[in-house]
Formats: structure tokens, C-alpha cells, sequence
């Protein structure tokens, strides 16, 4: 009877979807978009549980960033080549988590389309979080749901 209630339980828990949530941040985390990690998050909680939190960061990202970053629960990540290839690797070990449900996407460029492709070969739902000026729109298209970021602390979802 214990064995039947941990696994009804287990049941229930599970229906809520798990979500990894990865952040190009030369791309996104700048003072012209003024975006706010936590609202992010509050947003994503909506469609379920966030297992993931990551910001991808240059070598070059100053040392208050990194702590505004891990201050809003997200790991920062400090990338010493390209953030695009440390981003695709991030990536790309979510799409291949079967405990994953979905992948959010937080970026304005179009060189990660083919991960949208690849995660949803993968049976994963895609998110994208972006934001104007220069928020792509075979990004929007690909994404399953589209959640544009207008400044700090006014998000909106397409």
C-alpha cells in the first residue's frame, strides 16, 4: 500500500513540466534591454518547474554581473572562447535530458535555430525569450511559445 501512495504521488508531481532555461548573456544582458532574471523565472513558473538555470558570460563579463546573475538563481557560466559554443553545448545537454520537458531559449539571434530543430526532434516544447531591438524572427517562427521581453519588469508572452 506505501508503494502505491509513493507512486501516485510521484504521478502527481510529475505532471508538471520540468524546464531548463539557458541565457546568451552578451546578447541579452544589456543595458539597453534592461532585463530582469527574475521575472524570467517568475514567468517560466507558469508552465512548470525550472531545473535548469544558466547564463552563458564572456571572460570579459566584469565580476558584478556574475553576482547579480547567481543572485537570481541562475548558474553563471563564464565561457573562455565563443559564448555561441558554450550556449550550443549548455544546450544541447537539456534537449538530451529525457527529465526535461521543455527548453527556453533566451537569446535574439538566429544562429540557434538549429537547436530549436534538434529539441524538437527531440520531442522537447521550445521557448524563446527576447527582446527589441534585433529579435529574430525565425526565432519567433521556430519557438512554440514566445515570450518578448519590453524592459525590466514589463514582460509580455506571444
Amino acid at each position: 500500500m506505501r508503494d502505491l501512495v509513493r507512486v501516485i504521488g510521484s504521478l502527481r508531481k510529475r505532471k508538471q513540466k520540468h524546464i531548463g532555461v539557458i541565457v546568451d548573456g552578451p546578447n541579452i544582458l544589456r543595458k539597453e534591454i534592461s532585463v530582469d532574471l527574475l521575472e524570467i523565472k517568475r514567468k517560466l513558473s507558469a508552465y512548470g518547474r525550472i531545473r535548469y538555470a544558466k547564463v552563458i558570460l564572456d571572460k570579459h563579463a566584469p565580476s558584478k554581473l556574475v553576482e547579480a546573475v547567481n543572485n537570481a538563481g541562475f548558474e553563471a557560466i563564464i565561457s573562455q572562447g565563443k559564448v555561441e559554443v558554450e550556449f550550443t553545448i549548455e544546450s544541447m545537454d537539456i534537449i538530451y535530458d529525457s527529465e526535461i520537458d521543455i527548453i527556453t531559449l533566451v537569446t535574439r539571434s538566429a544562429g540557434f535555430l538549429p537547436l530549436i530543430y534538434k529539441a524538437k526532434h527531440f520531442g522537447k516544447e521550445v521557448y524563446v525569450i527576447g527582446a527589441e531591438p534585433g529579435f529574430s524572427i525565425a526565432l519567433r517562427n521556430a519557438a512554440d511559445k514566445v515570450i518578448m521581453l519590453h524592459g525590466q519588469n514589463n514582460s509580455g508572452i506571444k
